[in-house]
């Protein structure tokens, strides 16, 4: 089953955003595979003490992009793929590589002084080395 122990509410983002954002992170990090169960709306609902039409939302969304599958009465599932994970990690990463370029805009960098710091900081991090984020059999080196 899908865990939720470790998401955090923080302000600035609906909360449906946060809930969907986080699966997809999941997805994108390999720790919620194909077919694994999601918490029923009721008992998300309590557990993170909010709205369930919140959940309701995020749900609802996520199975329009085809990331869960739910039957009335029935339990809910992911369904993602290799393309679909390859989709939601671009999609990602594109998001914070936009957040980040605006960021360095923002506080006069070129693009060139920007790359470099990004050097210099990417070697501060543990594992960048072997791509962990990515896991085995990743497009590392490849078009994400």
């Amino acid at each position: 089953m899908v865990s939720f122990d470790n998401f955090t509410l923080t302000d600035g983002s609906p909360i449906y955003l946060q809930i969907i954002r986080y699966m997809k992170q999941g997805i994108a990090a390999g720790s919620i595979g194909c077919q694994e169960e999601i918490p029923s709306r009721r008992a998300l609902s309590a557990l993170l003490g909010v709205n369930p039409n919140t959940i309701q939302k995020a749900y609802h969304m996520l199975e329009e992009e085809g990331i869960i599958v739910s039957r009335s009465g029935a339990k809910s599932f992911t369904c993602v793929n290799g393309e679909m994970v390859a989709r939601i990690r671009r999609e990602l990463l594109t998001e914070e590589t936009g957040l980040w370029v605006t960021a360095m805009q923002r506080l006069g960098m070129t693009k060139e002084l920007a790359f470099a710091l990004a050097e210099e900081v990417w070697g501060n991090f543990p594992d960048t080395e072997n791509n962990v984020f990515y896991g085995e059999g990743s497009n590392h080196g490849k078009e994400i």
